[in-house]
């Protein structure tokens, strides 16, 4: 949910730069955020009304703006418009301290795998257009967008059977945070490898100022994710190690997969 007020807002973002640290905010200014998923010709489509994408960047701008006037520390979590890009570019280049992150599913998919992946692609905020999708590729190419994480919400079946206006949002995201990246980040050449551990690993430590993790290094835990990188496979449901079931990279071609997971130097996974 977004903190409405401005106000309050502002006093937080003052408050918590202060204490050195930071507020991390959901941009979506609700007086336009009704909807299910993106609003264009997918929405008109199935009938159902469409999630503007100025719900997100109106929010986004406001935070800026508060960022820049009083010279504090803000970051913007899972940006998925060509606009907020756009907007974040402007600012970090005027040197105001704000940060940001998006998630696999804004770079992997449009609006239109709703049409595929039904409730299992609606997630908040929803899956946009084309231009949106390769605005967020070149934002993390160019260093506008700081982090990648999965906002990973599982849901159960039950509730994602429900129609798509009243499902709720959300998309599980663990398992295919790195296969997803591979496919539709290092394979089409867009980043590399380092690239990647520096967006969802060092990068993200850092602004959390999680001294002993994001780095292979002595003296921090051992957070290993060995995988192999080569390996091509169908994601399927019966595959899936959450509870959860519900997203749209089932029955999706990937590459990469986890082989170990260590996790303060105890595998906890194993394929």
């Amino acid at each position: 949910m977004p903190v409405v007020s401005a106000k309050m807002m502002r006093e937080a973002m003052i408050k918590a730069d202060e204490q050195d640290t930071f507020v991390a905010s959901h941009c979506e200014e609700k007086s336009v955020a009704a909807g299910a998923i993106n609003a264009g010709e997918v929405a008109e489509k199935l009938g159902v009304e469409g999630v503007l994408p100025e719900a997100e960047e109106i929010m986004a701008a406001r935070e800026i703006v508060i960022s820049e006037t009083n010279q504090v520390r803000g970051h913007i979590c899972h940006i998925s418009t060509k606009t907020s890009v756009a907007m974040l570019r402007d600012a970090k280049k005027r040197g105001v301290k704000v940060t940001c992150e998006t998630c696999p599913h804004y770079y992997s998919f449009t609006v239109k795998e709703v049409l595929e992946s039904g409730t299992n692609a609606k997630m908040n905020p929803p899956l946009r257009e084309e231009e949106d999708r390769l605005a967020i590729i070149k934002g993390l190419q160019d260093g506008t967008i700081d982090a990648i994480i999965t906002d990973h919400a599982p849901h159960s079946e039950e509730e994602k059977q429900k129609p798509l206006a009243t499902a709720p949002n959300g998309i599980i995201g663990f398992e295919t945070a790195l296969a997803a990246s591979i496919t539709n980040l290092i394979e089409p050449k867009h980043l590399g490898y380092l690239d990647l551990v520096r967006l969802t690993s060092y990068t993200p430590a850092k602004l959390l100022k999680l001294e002993t993790k994001g780095q292979l290094k002595e003296g921090y835990d051992a957070d290993i994710t060995i995988f192999d990188p080569n390996i091509e496979y169908v994601y399927e449901k019966e595959s899936i190690v959450s509870k959860s079931k519900n997203t749209p990279f089932i029955g999706k071609k990937l590459k990469g997969k986890v082989m170990y997971t260590i996790v303060n130097g105890r595998i906890v996974y194993e394929k």
